[in-house]
């Protein structure tokens, strides 16, 4: 399967041919749907097939391997044959924000001294976890060093390295509750120049600057050192 948000998270649409329906999912040839993983949910849209119809798509989560992606259909839509050619159609807007949001979840992690226990992507609202034994930074520094990262307009790009390469810098993985994928023999960094770099298959905008203003919400006690920092887009 060939998986064009990996190279370009901006493509809204695409042609496809459905190579297998089924109870779990539909597969195509090649897909614009990013799958759930990594704390962002997968993406939502639109089949839309050659006899005018519209086939909702609630859902996309990871298949057996690396390359399969299922896309789960709304409850009571009708699964198109195989071979049949389609155009998948993201929900962008719902899209774009997870891509504003995550990149803005790295900003954060480059801020915060902590090893990463958890994090969730939202539209609207994100949050990471941190281990942190010194205690909870503080929320209006937070929210200032965000903002000033965001309007500086830092540059976003992925880089591939090969799990040797990975191995041999095990400081470049900082989320303790998600290892990132090896075993296809390169992986996914997102980098951030002068900012941030670590693992990451999700889906991100080209530049800090397109994230726009948010504020960090709650700072939550989670057990004895563990933190989680919620943060919003401002409004």
């Amino acid at each position: 399967m060939d998986l064009l948000f990996r190279d370009d998270a901006y493509l809204k649409s695409c042609e496809a041919a459905v190579v297998s329906a089924g109870p779990e999912g539909i597969r195509l040839d090649r897909t614009v749907f990013y799958p759930e993983g990594g704390g962002q949910p997968g993406d939502s849209g639109l089949l839309r097939l050659a006899d005018g119809r519209a086939l909702r798509i609630a859902d996309t989560r990871k298949g057996d391997s690396h390359e399969d992606t299922l896309l789960i259909p709304a409850e009571g839509e009708a699964l198109p044959d195989a071979g049949a050619k389609v155009t998948a159609e993201l929900d962008w807007e719902r899209r774009y924000k997870h891509m504003r949001m995550h990149t803005c979840l790295h900003l954060l992690c480059s801020l915060v001294q902590g090893d990463v226990t958890g994090g969730q992507v939202g539209a609207d609202k994100s949050r990471l976890d941190f281990n942190l034994p010194d205690g909870s930074p503080d929320k209006a520094w937070l929210t200032d060093e965000l903002n000033r990262l965001i309007r500086e307009d830092h540059p976003v790009t992925p880089v591939w390295i090969t799990d040797a390469e990975l191995a041999a810098q095990p400081e470049l993985v900082r989320t303790m509750s998600v290892k990132p994928p090896s075993g296809a023999g390169r992986v996914r960094l997102l980098k951030i120049p002068g900012v941030d770099l670590q693992p990451c298959g999700g889906t991100h905008v080209a530049r800090t600057g397109e994230i726009g203003p948010v504020e960090v919400g709650k700072i939550e006690n989670k057990g004895k050192q563990n933190r989680r920092i919620n943060i919003r887009f401002a409004s």
